[in-house]
C-alpha cells in the first residue's frame, strides 16, 4: 500500500462515513482531516463535530456554501434548463463538484496527498468526485473505501461500528433505511420498497413536498424576476441566491410540486429508480423558460434545447470542470444577455404555470402578431415566395418517387 501522510475526507457525520473515519485510522495510520459541506441539507450540522471529536480529529472543517452552491453551480446549469433524461434536475449531481472543489482547497491547504469519499462503487457519486479531483488535482490520490475493503454486507458494517464502538442509530439497526441525499435543490430518496420499479412509493418517502391532491384547493400567484438569465427576486422582494431558492422550495412544497418518480440510467451501466422533490427547482426551469419565450431569438432558443441534453449528461456523469462543458457554459451564458424581466406563475394542486411575462427586452411584437389592422408594414404577399421556396425541394423529391 502507498504511503500516505495526509488524509482529507468528506464526512457528513452519518454512520457509513463515521465508519470510514475510523477504517482511514486504522488502515493509513495517519492523520485525517473532516471536511463537512454545509448545502442546506436541513440537518444539524454540529454533531458532525461532536462525532468526528470522539474518533480523534483534531482538524475538523465544517463550511456553509449554500450560496455558492445556488449561485455558482445551480443558477449557471437552471440557465440552459437542464434536465438529464428530460426530466432530473440535476440535484445531487450539480452538488458533487461543489464538494470535490472544497475537498481540493483543504488538501491544498493541509498538505495533504489523498482525500477520500464515501461513495459506494455502484453509484454514480464515485465517479463524479474523482473526475473533479482529477481536473482541479491531478496528483492528489483518491481513497474509496467502499472499492478497498472487505465489508460486502449491512450486517458486517454494524458489526465494525460496534467493534470500534462507533455510535449506531436506532434505526440504523434493523432493516436497511431509504438512502437519502439532500440540498437546497432537492431531495432524493433511493432503496428499500423503491428498488422494485413496480411498487408504487410509499407517501412516507415524501420529505419536502405534500401529496398534490391534499394542496390547498386555491391557487396561489407569485412572480419571479430575472437578470441576465438568473432570478434575482420573488414578488418583487430581492434576494440573495439561497435565500430565494429557500423561498421557493417552501412554496412550492405547500403546492406538491416537484415530485418525480424516475427510473434512470446510471453512468456505470445501471438503471436505478429515484423519488426526487425539487420545489424550488422546478418553478425556476418554469420561470425561466417564461422569460426566455419572449427574450430569445428563435434560432438561439432553439440550439439551446438542442445542446441541453449534452449539457446535462456532461452534469450528471461528472464532467463538470471538463472543458467541453465549460464550452458549453460560455455559449449559455451568451445567450442569457438580454434574459431579463418578470414572470408570473400560478402554484396549484402540483403544477407551476406561467400566466404572464414581461421584459424591457421582449421581442414580442403585438403590432406584428395581431390579427387587427397594424401600422407595422407586413406584406402578406411575401409569405407566398417564402412557402414556395421552402416547397421546392418537396415538389422535387414528390415527382422522383412518382407521386
Amino acid at each position: 500500500m502507498t504511503k500516505i501522510e495526509k488524509i482529507v475526507l468528506s464526512y457528513s457525520g452519518g454512520l457509513d462515513t463515521s465508519i470510514i473515519l475510523k477504517w482511514l485510522q486504522e488502515t493509513y495510520r495517519c492523520e485525517v482531516v473532516t471536511f463537512t459541506a454545509d448545502l442546506g441539507q436541513g440537518e444539524e450540522l454540529e454533531p458532525a463535530r461532536a462525532k468526528a471529536e470522539m474518533s480523534g480529529v483534531k482538524d475538523i472543517r465544517i463550511v456553509d456554501l449554500r450560496e455558492e452552491f445556488v449561485n455558482d453551480f445551480v443558477f449557471p446549469m437552471l440557465r440552459a434548463n437542464a434536465l438529464y433524461e428530460g426530466q432530473y434536475l440535476l440535484g445531487s449531481s450539480i452538488a458533487r463538484p461543489l464538494i470535490a472543489k472544497h475537498l481540493v482547497g483543504v488538501a491544498r491547504e493541509v498538505g495533504a496527498d489523498a482525500v477520500a469519499h464515501g461513495a459506494t462503487g455502484k453509484g454514480n457519486d464515485q465517479v463524479r468526485f474523482e473526475l473533479a479531483v482529477n481536473a482541479l488535482y491531478p496528483s492528489l490520490k483518491v481513497i474509496a473505501p467502499w472499492r478497498q475493503w472487505n465489508v460486502r454486507s449491512r450486517t458486517q458494517l454494524l458489526e465494525y461500528a460496534e467493534k470500534h464502538h462507533i455510535p449506531v442509530p436506532s434505526d440504523k439497526r434493523g432493516e436497511a433505511p431509504f438512502s437519502i441525499d439532500a440540498n437546497l435543490l432537492h431531495t432524493s430518496t433511493e432503496g428499500k420498497i423503491l428498488e422494485n420499479p413496480a411498487e408504487v412509493a410509499p407517501d412516507h418517502v415524501y420529505q419536502r413536498t405534500v401529496d398534490p391532491l391534499e394542496a390547498p384547493d386555491t391557487p396561489e400567484i407569485i412572480t419571479v424576476g430575472f437578470e441576465r438569465g438568473d432570478p434575482v427576486s420573488v414578488n418583487g422582494k430581492s434576494m440573495t441566491p439561497a435565500a430565494l431558492l429557500t423561498e421557493l422550495n417552501g412554496l412550492g412544497g405547500r403546492h406538491g410540486i416537484g415530485r418525480l418518480d424516475l427510473v434512470e440510467n446510471r453512468f456505470i451501466g445501471m438503471k436505478s429508480r429515484g423519488i426526487y422533490e425539487t420545489p424550488g427547482g422546478t418553478i425556476l426551469l418554469t420561470a425561466h423558460r417564461g422569460i426566455e419565450s419572449i427574450t430569445l431569438d428563435r434560432a438561439a432558443a432553439h440550439l439551446k434545447d438542442e445542446i441541453m441534453p449534452r449539457y446535462a449528461e456532461l452534469i450528471y456523469n461528472g464532467f463538470w470542470f471538463a472543458p467541453e462543458r465549460e464550452m458549453l457554459q460560455a455559449l449559455i451564458d451568451q445567450s442569457q444577455a438580454f434574459v431579463s424581466g418578470e414572470v408570473t406563475v400560478r402554484l396549484y394542486k402540483g403544477s407551476a404555470s406561467v400566466i404572464s411575462r414581461t421584459s424591457p427586452w421582449s421581442l414580442y411584437s403585438a403590432d406584428l402578431v395581431t390579427f387587427e389592422d397594424s401600422a407595422v408594414a407586413y406584406d402578406h404577399h411575401d409569405a407566398e415566395g417564402f412557402i414556395r421556396l421552402n416547397g421546392l425541394r418537396l415538389k422535387s423529391w414528390a415527382a422522383r418517387n412518382g407521386r
